[in-house]
């Protein structure tokens, strides 16, 4: 008996000893079948990159005026034809300030935050995105705090949830967030510094290309006789605005101005520079004419300057930038929180073509 334990004992270890050494071809196999498979998708990726036709690059123009129209081009429409997560990856690296209650960012120009016909990025759709770049995938979209323009560029603010959006918009409301933009204007306003307070109402153009726009709906008018002002009966339709305003440096026919808006109407900023001061926002071609839909007509010397003949002027954009934000103290916060963002290239490339000197932001 014991003989035969012995050997049993001898022929189950070898056994064992067998089965581990399968085990290990078997592992090696594997990890062998797995590097060669990703070696070979590798292998596929590199050969089905190489049949890609190169990127086409973009010729310079010779002519300096289509060379500049070019420059604004790649300047302004960069993100406006991207997939959204590059959107989002965008938008996180202009990240200004983040905390547990709010994201900041950077809004680059020509990105609506709403969509709607024709519209193909958007700050409201790449939010999820945004967020998940930020948290983690379970994490929930940011909210919209409030709103900036297609054009305008610069500070906005996000909240990590509904109940902090709301406070926030509240604060909007009330008007208790100071704002403050920055902007090239056509023209010197005179006096220098001052305040516009004007209503603004919605119309309609009527002309071969009807379209609304905002205007002002003023509560005086001035007599025609001795030219004494006369107090007229109020447009039921019209919203109160108040801008206040002073101009940083003036130059060839424009001027850097810093806005800050009191109340906070639609286009309140555009309208009350071009209707009330007479000093359209350079690239402002909606409120450049009334009756029409135009590129804005600008002086030769301020064309000259800025390398451009009058029928490119429409590639100008939009010089409006929300230049700094202040939340007071409250929504987490035990002081007030001030917000800011550095010029667009394309507003620093006008401002030294223009020869307009700006005063460095902190």
């Amino acid at each position: 008996m014991a003989a035969g334990g012995y050997f049993a004992q001898r022929a189950l270890d070898a056994a064992l000893v067998l089965s581990r050494g399968l085990r290990a071809l078997s592992d090696t196999s594997s990890t062998a079948a797995a590097v060669s498979a990703e070696q070979l998708a590798q292998k596929l990726r590199a050969e089905k990159q190489a049949q890609l036709p190169p990127p086409p690059q973009q010729k310079v123009p010779k002519n300096p005026v289509l060379k500049r129209v070019q420059e604004l081009t790649q300047y302004t429409q960069q993100l406006q034809q991207v997939h959204p997560n590059v959107l989002a990856k965008a938008l996180k690296r202009g990240i200004l300030y983040q905390n547990e209650e709010i994201v900041v960012i950077n809004k680059p120009y020509g990105i609506p935050v709403h969509g709607g016909p024709g519209v193909k990025n958007c700050i409201t759709d790449v939010l999820p995105v945004l967020a998940k770049m930020l948290d983690g995938m379970k994490t929930d979209p940011l909210h919209l705090c409030h709103r900036l323009d297609k054009e305008t560029t610069g500070v906005m603010v996000l909240a990590r949830n509904a109940e902090i959006a709301h406070q926030i918009q509240q604060l909007f409301k009330m008007r208790q967030v100071e704002k403050k933009y920055w902007v090239i204007s056509v023209e010197v306003p005179d006096p220098l510094e001052g305040v516009v307070e004007i209503p603004i109402v919605e119309k309609e153009v009527q002309s071969h290309q009807s379209h609304l726009k905002m205007t002002l709906a003023p509560n005086y008018r001035m007599s025609s006789e001795d030219g004494k002002l006369i107090k007229v009966r109020r447009n039921q339709d019209a919203y109160a605005a108040v801008t206040r305003y002073r101009v940083l440096s003036s130059s060839s026919s424009c001027s850097l101005l810093e806005l800050s808006p009191v109340t906070g109407v639609k286009h309140q900023l555009r309208v009350h520079m071009a209707y009330g001061l007479g000093c359209p926002i350079l690239g402002d071609h909606k409120y450049a004419h009334w009756s029409k839909l135009a590129p804005q007509k600008l002086p030769a010397i301020v064309l000259r300057r800025l390398g451009l003949e009058q029928p490119k002027a429409r590639h100008l954009p939009l010089h409006l930038h929300a230049c700094k934000l202040t939340l007071p103290a409250g929504i987490g916060m035990q002081k007030e929180l001030q917000l800011q963002c550095k010029l667009p290239h394309f507003f620093v490339r006008s401002l030294e073509r223009l020869k307009l000197e700006f005063p460095e932001q902190d």
